[in-house]
């Protein structure tokens, strides 16, 4: 067996969940740049239109399907509204996620349980919805993007909801590529260290951002854009033997 080493992703179509903005945002126009084409599925607003544009001036196609990542049904309309606009489901990145902090002692069971909805039941229906998809299309590649806090425990950010709900999306890729690997489908995650998205670049971060930065062996926080080329190669059949790993972009921070 001796395949050509290929990362391009002509012609084939992904669905990106939190596409709209942020690490999302950047993977989609990697995949753009790929030739791959892209169904963002996010919540309505600027971002998504953001994305599309950027998409365009890549060379690659794509649309924006709105829908909420904790109602099954509403991601399997959108599974098959991207089927029908640009083709065969073969690709997914499930980036739709959000962060918060408060003290353990005092955090109330609503915050809890909507970082886990939407950071743990949410990547799960995105994964079933594209499963089906996929099986019915003979295979594909699944991201989940996790965070390198499923890892660590991040000193100065009191959040065991996101730590503890990334831990779950990691094991949970582990699993889900174990259950499907026979039947074609490849499932990894992706898990950024610290990364200058909007919701790491508020007021209220600046000072901590800056001693994350000197903790990191490479001394500066990443781009967005870092996290396109490593999902851009799971996606691609430079991966195929590369199913449920946990594929940590940190800039050396969890080093050992």
């Amino acid at each position: 067996m001796n395949p050509q080493l290929t990362f391009g992703l002509d012609g084939r179509t992904a669905l990106i969940t939190g596409g709209g903005s942020g690490i999302g945002q950047a993977i989609a126009y990697g995949i753009a740049q790929q030739n791959g084409n892209i169904g963002i599925v996010d919540l309505p607003g600027e971002g998504p239109d953001e994305t599309l544009h950027h998409i365009k001036e890549a060379g690659g196609r794509g649309i924006f399907v709105p829908a909420d990542v904790t109602n099954a049904e509403q991601l399997e309309e959108a599974v098959a509204k991207i089927e029908a606009d640009l083709g065969p489901l073969t690709m997914a990145v499930n980036s739709a996620g959000i962060a918060n902090a408060a003290p353990a002692e005092d955090m109330p069971l609503a915050q809890w349980q909507k970082v886990y909805d939407i950071d743990v039941t949410g990547v799960f229906l995105s994964c079933q919805a594209e499963a089906r998809a996929m099986l019915r299309n003979g295979g594909g590649s699944i991201v989940n993007i996790a965070s390198m806090s499923g890892t660590i425990v991040n000193r100065g950010l009191l959040q065991a909801h996101y730590n503890s709900a990334k831990a779950a999306v990691i094991h949970m890729s582990k699993s889900l590529a174990v259950e499907w690997a026979e039947r074609g489908i490849r499932v990894n995650a992706l898990s950024p260290g610290y990364t200058m998205t909007k919701m790491n670049s508020r007021p209220e971060m600046v000072h901590q951002m800056e001693v994350f930065a000197q903790e990191t062996p490479m001394k500066r926080i990443a781009d967005p854009s870092e996290m396109a080329g490593p999902a851009v190669f799971l996606l691609s059949d430079a991966a195929t033997f590369c199913t449920g790993i946990d594929l940590l972009i940190d800039g050396g921070f969890c080093a050992q």
